[in-house]
């Protein structure tokens, strides 16, 4: 502990301030994910991001996006400007002296089992994410015990406007799920969720619902003895789901207890755990969303105990499988179940996010497409 207080101490000696200048570079402005009043880091025109830091006793200082090295002149300024950026979020740290810290002018947001700067890079003619003058709902915490564990659980939950002001009206539920090395606060923080189903909503675009986003156990797998290559460390969350957390939703908000009125979703490895969970209780969703899932796919012939087989089936059990990825990514993430799907005329969604990653740029836009299908008459 006396260690990494020396260290803080010394960190924060070393980054005095930012430099708050008259004159900024020219069609810069500071980026959105910044704290409240800070000048840097600025995003330009090109959606390259400049980098501006008081601190006369470092000796380096490197930013991880590009692994841009920045420069120091005589007044102890350090600068510095990366190359064009891809549009969306993108997680960053400073290297201080050979040291990882997180940039104490940009807010934090919890990814990789840990916390992390954030830098939000703007994409032309896309704002379906933004906050818009438009009725919001809100994200709240709900506490509750999962009997079936006994331990005492946080989920994070959306509900739509209106939802506070009519005692009587029933919603359906989609159900979220972060990827690995996140948490619940993911698709909150970074994914944006209210913000999307807000605006959309507001369009007529898509059925009020409410989002529940719940820790999927697939981020301590980091930092535990136990590796992630492990096979099927995340399992115990099905469980969770079933026994515990939609009882639960469903005795404390009001929700539509049908399947007809409930989906599952998820992103990464919380796509291979709704492909896990969809499989094994299809008679508790009717809305299944599969976004950049490189693994988890059960395969036609075995899939879904066996239904991929028979088409028309599966469609009376699922009303909305919707696949999706960056196109970016290695097939595995999206294209090929897509390819299996279409070989074996099974009726589904398939949509790749152009000039993305693996990444929340395309999550959020798969969110986007997927919210607007789910729940229609």
């Amino acid at each position: 502990m006396k260690k990494i207080a020396v260290f803080m101490l010394s960190f924060f000696a070393l980054i005095s301030s930012y430099a708050q200048e008259n004159t900024f570079p020219e069609g810069t402005k500071p980026a959105s994910s910044n704290i409240a009043g800070a000048q840097y880091p600025r995003i330009d025109n090109e959606r390259k991001a400049y980098f501006r830091i008081e601190a006369p006793a470092a000796d380096s200082i490197s930013v991880s996006l590009g692994n841009v090295a920045l420069t120091k002149d005589a007044k102890g300024v350090w600068t510095g400007v990366t190359k064009p950026l891809d549009p969306g979020f993108h997680y960053y740290t400073l290297k201080i002296n050979g040291v990882n810290v997180n940039d104490p002018f940009s807010e934090t947001f919890y990814g990789a089992s840990r916390v992390m700067s954030g830098i939000e890079v703007p994409e032309d003619g896309v704002d379906f994410y933004e906050i818009k003058n438009v009725p919001h709902g809100k994200i709240e915490s709900h506490w509750y015990l999962a009997e079936s564990t006994g331990e005492t659980r946080l989920a994070y939950v959306y509900t739509p406007p209106g939802y506070d002001n009519n005692s009587t009206e029933r919603y359906p539920v989609l159900y979220l799920q972060h990827g690995m090395g996140e948490d619940r606060r993911a698709w909150a923080n970074q994914g944006r969720t209210n913000f999307i189903l807000d605006n959309l909503i507001a369009e007529g675009k898509a059925k009020p619902m409410i989002i529940v986003m719940e820790d999927g156990g697939i981020a301590q797998a980091f930092n535990s003895p136990k590796r992630p290559q492990d096979k099927n460390f995340w399992d115990g969350f099905e469980d969770i789901m079933i026994k515990d957390l939609i009882p639960n939703i469903d005795a404390n908000y009001r929700t539509l207890r049908h399947p007809k009125h409930r989906a599952i979703a998820g992103l990464s490895l919380g796509g291979t755990q709704t492909y896990q969970i969809s499989q094994a209780n299809l008679d508790t969703f009717s809305g299944i969303g599969i976004f950049s899932a490189p693994f988890g796919f059960p395969g036609v012939e075995t899939g879904y105990n066996g239904l991929l087989t028979k088409p028309d089936e599966f469609a009376k059990k699922v009303d909305v499988f919707y696949v999706s990825m960056g196109s970016k990514e290695g097939a595995r993430a999206g294209r090929g179940t897509h390819e299996a799907l279409e070989k074996a005329s099974i009726k589904h969604v398939y949509y790749e996010a152009p000039g993305t990653a693996h990444e929340f740029q395309t999550w959020r836009k798969s969110l986007h497409g997927f919210a607007q299908l789910l729940f229609q008459d």
